[in-house]
C-alpha cells in the first residue's frame, strides 16, 4: 500500500479515536455534592460517579487559588467519564462569611484572599478525610489517586507525600515539598504537566526530580512549549494555534492515556 495513504489512513483513525474520546469525556455522568465530616469540619464536594456498574477506581480532583469552581467540576464530570469516581472537593468550606462556601465569596479575588489565609494542617485533613471517604465508598474499588491544578496542583504533591497508600498523582503546574525528605513517604507515581512559560513554577521541577529519583521515587515531568501557567483552563478558550490550547489538548491526551492505563491496573 502506498506509504501516503498508510499515513493518511492512520491519521484518520487517530482522529477518529480522539473525537470518540472526546465525545465519551463529554458525557454526563451522575453528579452533585455531597458533605464529608471529620471532627467539626464538613466538607462540600462534588462527586461524578460513571455510568454503568462499578467498582471503580476512584481520582480526587482539587481546585486552583480561587476555590471551588464550575470548570473545576467540569474536569471531575469530564474523568467520570473516563470510568472514575472523581471528587472535587471545595477546600474553603467553612470559610467564607457566615460559614459558607466558594460560591458565598464576594467576589473570586476574596476566595483568592481566604485560600492564602488556610492552615496547611486544615487544608491536609480536608484531604485526608475525602481520600478516605473515596477509599471506603461502595462505588470505588478501594484505589484512590489525587490531581490538581495551580495551588491544587502543589496540594496534589503535598497529598502524595502525606499518603503512600494513593496510586498516582497528577500535578499540574504546581510545586512540589520544600523538605527533600518529605519524598521519601511517596508511594504513588507522580506525572507532571507544565506550561512552559510558567518560569516560577519550573524553576521548581529539577529539585523535586532529583529528590524523587534519591528516593527511588517515579516522577515524570512534562514542559509543554509556549504554555503558561493554568493552560488547562485558558487553553480551552484560546484558539487553534495557540500554545495553550495546543498544550491543554496535547496534556489531556497524555492524562487520559495514563488514568486508562492505572483504571486497568
Amino acid at each position: 500500500m502506498n506509504k501516503t495513504l498508510v499515513l493518511s489512513l492512520a491519521a484518520l483513525v487517530g482522529g477518529v479515536a480522539e473525537a470518540r474520546a472526546q465525545a465519551r469525556d463529554a458525557e454526563a455522568p451522575a453528579a452533585g455534592w455531597v458533605e464529608i465530616t471529620h471532627g467539626a469540619r464538613t466538607v462540600h464536594a462534588w462527586l461524578a460517579r460513571p455510568e454503568g456498574e462499578g467498582p471503580f477506581p476512584a481520582i480526587i480532583v482539587i481546585h486552583q487559588n480561587r476555590g471551588s469552581s464550575e470548570w473545576s467540576r467540569s474536569v471531575a464530570d469530564r474523568i467520570a467519564g473516563l470510568g472514575y469516581l472523581a471528587l472535587a472537593p471545595d477546600l474553603l468550606s467553612g470559610m467564607a462569611p457566615g460559614g459558607g462556601n466558594t460560591a458565598d465569596f464576594a467576589d473570586p479575588d476574596a476566595a483568592r484572599d481566604a485560600i492564602g489565609r488556610l492552615p496547611g494542617e486544615q487544608v491536609m485533613a480536608d484531604l485526608n478525610a475525602v481520600a478516605d471517604y473515596l477509599k471506603s465508598h461502595p462505588d470505588g474499588d478501594g484505589r484512590v489517586s489525587v490531581s490538581g491544578f495551580c495551588w491544587g496542583g502543589s496540594r496534589t504533591f503535598a497529598l502524595a507525600a502525606a499518603r503512600p497508600d494513593l496510586e498516582a498523582a497528577y500535578v499540574f503546574y504546581g510545586t512540589g515539598p520544600q523538605e527533600a525528605a518529605a519524598y521519601a513517604n511517596v508511594g504513588a507515581r507522580v506525572y507532571g504537566f507544565y506550561g512552559g512559560a510558567d518560569n516560577r513554577v519550573n524553576a521548581t521541577i529539577d529539585a523535586s526530580q532529583a529528590a524523587m529519583v534519591a528516593a527511588g521515587k517515579t516522577y515524570q515531568p512534562v514542559i509543554y512549549d509556549g504554555a503558561g501557567h493554568g493552560f488547562m483552563q485558558s487553553g480551552e478558550s484560546a484558539g487553534e494555534g495557540d500554545a495553550n490550547h495546543t498544550a491543554m489538548e496535547a496534556a489531556w491526551r497524555r492524562w487520559r492515556a495514563l488514568l486508562a492505563e492505572a483504571g486497568r491496573g
